[in-house]
């Protein structure tokens, strides 16, 4: 009796064993979820904000479920879905050389041509862990300004109140699917030393040059 039972533990264990090896480390989902509650933990922001975020940007059904893509590009209004960061990169490297700047990278679709002037380069903006906090602190002072974290999610999208709207409603209604989680702490994020943004014209927001010392977040908008 005791044999079998040795037997038995050992089977048990070679097969919880061998479906654990099975299982890879981390999904490309998993990149854009777990950076998201990260971020949003360090920021100050509600996780389901920023997940939400990043499924109304790049979320696309996975057996049966919505998830994100930490490796989608948008330009000129066309997704494009690769499978792996380098095949990203490649793409935006090449827009860049072709002369397109404005282009949708990663988790949370920063466009390059607006925000690239706070990262060294596209590969930034394909880490996730690195979009998840600009992003963070993108939403963070719409937020501030604006007072509600819709309104901040559909000005993140856009300031024009046409698509604001649309993209509200979206970010909305996949919201309201996820589980609740612990509210934030207080923001208490360092950003770098200082930045400067471009004067132009991001989706309708008004962007005016500014020298931000650390103390601010990364980005300054203005209606």
């Amino acid at each position: 009796m005791w044999k079998t039972r040795i037997w038995v533990a050992f089977w048990a264990l070679t097969a919880a064993t061998t479906a654990a090896l099975a299982q890879p480390a981390s999904t490309p989902p998993d990149l854009c979820e777990a950076a998201a509650r990260s971020a949003a933990a360090e920021i100050g922001v509600p996780a389901d904000v920023l997940l939400a975020i990043t499924l109304t940007e790049t979320g696309r059904r996975m057996n049966g479920r919505l998830r994100p893509w930490p490796w989608a590009v948008n330009r000129d209004g066309q997704g494009y879905w690769f499978d792996t960061r380098a095949q990203a990169l490649a793409f935006a490297r090449q827009s860049l050389e072709d002369g397109q700047r404005s282009f949708d990278l990663g988790c949370f679709q920063i466009n390059w041509r607006w925000h690239g002037a706070n990262f060294s380069a596209p590969d930034d903006v394909l880490d996730p862990a690195t979009a998840a906090r600009y992003a963070a602190r993108y939403l963070l002072e719409l937020y501030q300004d604006l007072g509600d974290w819709g309104r901040a999610a559909g000005a993140y999208h856009s300031r024009t109140p046409r698509l604001a709207q649309r993209y509200r409603a979206r970010f909305a209604q996949i919201r309201a699917t996820l589980a609740p989680e612990p509210a934030p702490r207080a923001a208490r994020a360092t950003p770098p030393t200082s930045f400067v943004l471009l004067t132009g014209q991001a989706n309708g927001a008004s962007l005016v040059p500014v020298f931000l010392p650390a103390a601010r977040p990364f980005i300054a908008i203005r209606p």
